[in-house]
């Protein structure tokens, strides 16, 4: 899949992705900025990683340990998780995790298999883009239609809009 297959989605709306996958370090050689997989990234020379920090981004698989990642967190621009099916939920977890327990403040990147009803629940937990590669999402927010639920019971790594926007036992009396 090309990049000219992705479209980058934000809260903003669509946006221009300035970032390609790769699957091997090879691809820093041209200078842009390149997402490579968790094993790519851990297997490269510590000068390497440092001299292109600010163009290096990687993407995690759901079966990928996050722990791994957590010693270069504060030199990784983005951080992508990966969605291969709609019914694998764990970088859901993951990018809560990033986002309140370790503080991490660039940007997550779902990637895979988005879909129009994950949308405000991938926002919520702390995701800043999406990549969409299915027609009928791309197409459900090219028309303004983002699903989504107006209240909610639980808490998340973004905050609710305005007070009074959880439900009836989180608002205090």
């Amino acid at each position: 899949m090309s990049n000219s297959d992705i479209h980058l989605w934000s809260p903003e709306g669509f946006r221009e992705n300035h970032w390609q996958k790769a699957g091997d370090a090879a691809a820093l050689n041209d200078g842009g900025r390149v997402i490579l997989p968790l094993a790519v990234f851990l297997e490269l020379d510590e000068e390497v990683r440092e001299d292109a920090a600010e163009r290096i981004g990687v993407e995690l698989q759901p079966r990928d340990a996050l722990d791994a990642l957590l010693p270069h967190l504060s030199h990784l621009p983005l951080v992508a998780l990966a969605f291969p099916a709609f019914n694998d939920g764990r970088s859901y977890s993951k990018a809560e995790l990033l986002r309140t327990r370790h503080e991490y403040r660039g940007e997550i990147r779902a990637t895979g298999d988005v879909l129009i009803d994950q949308v405000a629940h991938m926002f919520r937990v702390g995701f800043s883009t999406l990549e969409i590669v299915n027609p009928h999402t791309i197409s459900q927010l090219e028309g303004g239609k983002e699903a989504g639920i107006p209240l909610y019971y639980q808490p998340a790594a973004k905050a609710a809009a305005a007070p009074g926007s959880y439900a009836w036992r989180r608002v205090s009396a």
